[in-house]
């Protein structure tokens, strides 16, 4: 008697796991977010290998940490925040449903006004505010090479259009660079291609580091939000 309720239990449990298991397969899964990376050849992967660039490390990073997301490159080497602008269009064509930003750069290179920078970042930052698409403000660092004044409106425009358009704000996509520069030793050398300014696949290790983390937990909370 017991070894036939024993069998029953048995066969019970085995229909509840087999019911179980064909529910689980007709719920569809969850959805992948598509993570478009708005950038110069900072994002873009210059002077790397495949799978060593900012993007490539960021996805796997990601996806290490839970995400389900695909990181769509639209970096181009050379780029300012004008030509991010004028590429919008076709960096939506690509549906994202979220967007880094992380332009200035070349802008700040080639001594460009930080009011210019600054009104093109508002344009972008506005038209994906009026598409819908959430965004994440990345910020570079403002050397004194052009004054003091120029590297404050540098590094306001920022924390000012961040804090405009409601989106969060990354400060500073290179700090572990500037910090191993600080450190010394020769640090900062083995972070950082022959021409010393782009970093190589080790330096872009130690920026999705940082950065990683913090994109991974803006992901997480746009999830809640449109599950909510």
């Amino acid at each position: 008697m017991a070894y036939g309720v024993v069998r029953r239990a048995d066969k019970l449990r085995r229909s509840i796991v087999s019911v179980t298991l064909a529910i689980m397969l007709t719920l569809p899964a969850a959805a992948e977010v598509r993570l478009a990376a708005l950038g110069d050849s900072l994002t873009q992967g210059y002077g790397l290998n495949e799978g060593e660039g900012l993007v490539p490390q960021l996805e796997a990073f990601l996806r290490e940490a839970g995400q389900a997301v695909t990181v769509l490159n639209a970096g181009v080497s050379g780029d300012t925040t004008a030509g991010g602008l004028s590429r919008l269009d076709w960096t939506l064509g690509d549906n994202p449903d979220a967007m880094l930003v992380i332009l200035g750069g070349n802008d700040l290179l080639r001594g460009i006004d930080p009011a210019a920078s600054r009104a093109n970042l508002d344009a972008i930052l506005t038209r994906l505010g009026d598409e819908g698409v959430p965004a994440m403000l990345v910020g570079l660092p403002a050397p004194g090479n052009f004054g003091p004044e120029f590297r404050d409106a540098f590094r306001a425009m920022y924390t000012d259009l961040a804090e405009a358009h409601g989106v969060p704000l990354y400060p500073d996509l290179l700090a572990p660079l500037t910090e191993a520069q600080a450190q010394g030793g020769g640090r900062v050398d083995r972070l950082l291609q022959d021409d010393r300014i782009h970093p190589n696949a080790e330096g872009v290790a130690e920026i999705v580091a940082g950065l990683g983390p913090v994109v991974a937990e803006w992901l997480a909370g746009l999830e809640t939000e449109q599950g909510s």
